[in-house]
């Protein structure tokens, strides 16, 4: 009887010696955190001012996409014997230089993809990767400011494609006006007095123009997450058959050190490039919605 008692006490001694240790270290956990939430928010604090002092701020980010694929007697398609591959990859950078009195932002869009399908049981097909996705967008805004938030500014801004018909069409706005930051991260360019020059072969339906440019830029990055949306406008005086809009949007998430996913996709309308395609008159054109995405890895610089 003696015995069983005594391992009772035991047992219970025990409980209340773990009981004990575990609130301890509950005890000292939540401690650890409060320190590691306050040297957060110190870090942050720094952070902060790093970003506010004066000189050049710098950054890439982009989205890589690939895929490779071979079917041989896959009766169910119509090409039961092929082999296909997609590669794709977007490149968003900025280099800007903010200054007390000044600034100088500079930016460069990039998407480029190509795709290759191999018939086996034809010789007609081609052997090459056949660029499907072609975006080059490069800009750069300088301002003087007048207040806080507001500068009047020039914008150079020039779009083409590089990997079929380089320059052909080219678009380049050159343009004067003002320059509103409402919030951080986000630029607003309204320049009434802007020309529209555009370089290409087909001179029936490429005209320049003079008129207004728009541009709304927002990139951030809160974390693992890092976005861009930019929408770059141009309304001619002399007719809206000859205005133009495109809006590119970028997203990626860091999964792990420097790699995660990303998501890319643009929207544009541009009446004179519809004409040009369709083999038409400017006013005849079937101007539809333009559009791109990409799905896949993301790497940031």
């Amino acid at each position: 009887m003696k015995k069983l008692l005594f391992f009772a006490i035991l047992l219970l001694s025990v409980s209340v010696i773990q009981a004990q240790t575990k609130e301890e270290l509950e005890a000292q956990k939540a401690e650890k955190q409060a320190e590691a939430d306050a040297a957060t928010a110190e870090v942050a604090a720094i952070q902060a001012k790093l970003d506010a002092l004066p000189g050049w701020r710098k950054g890439a980010f982009g989205v890589i996409g690939g895929s490779l694929s071979g079917f041989n007697n896959w009766y169910a398609q119509g090409a039961p014997n092929n082999d296909s591959g997609n590669i794709g990859f977007t490149l968003n950078g900025f280099a800007n230089l903010i200054q007390e009195k000044f600034f100088w932002r500079n930016s460069l869009t990039t998407n480029l993809n190509w795709v290759k399908l191999d018939n086996k049981d034809i010789d007609t097909d081609s052997d090459n990767f056949e660029p499907t996705t072609d975006v080059f967008n490069i800009s750069s805004l300088y301002g003087r400011n007048i207040t806080k938030n507001l500068a009047a500014s020039g914008l150079m801004e020039y779009r083409t494609t590089i990997l079929n018909n380089f320059n052909d069409p080219g678009y380049l706005d050159v343009g004067i006006g003002a320059t509103w930051t409402p919030i951080e991260n986000l630029i607003v360019v309204i320049h009434p007095l802007n020309y529209n020059f555009v370089f290409a072969d087909n001179d029936a339906v490429f005209e320049s123009s003079l008129g207004a440019k728009i541009v709304a830029d927002y990139t951030r990055q809160i974390g693992a997450i890092a976005f861009k949306t930019n929408l770059s406008a141009f309304q001619s005086y002399k007719t809206s058959e000859l205005s133009n809009w495109t809006w590119t949007n970028s997203f990626s998430y860091t999964l792990w050190k420097m790699i995660g996913v990303g998501f890319d996709f643009g929207l544009r309308s541009n009446q004179q490039e519809a004409a040009n395609f369709q083999g038409v008159a400017l006013e005849d054109a079937d101007n539809d919605l333009q559009s791109y995405y990409t799905f896949g890895l993301s790497y940031k610089f």
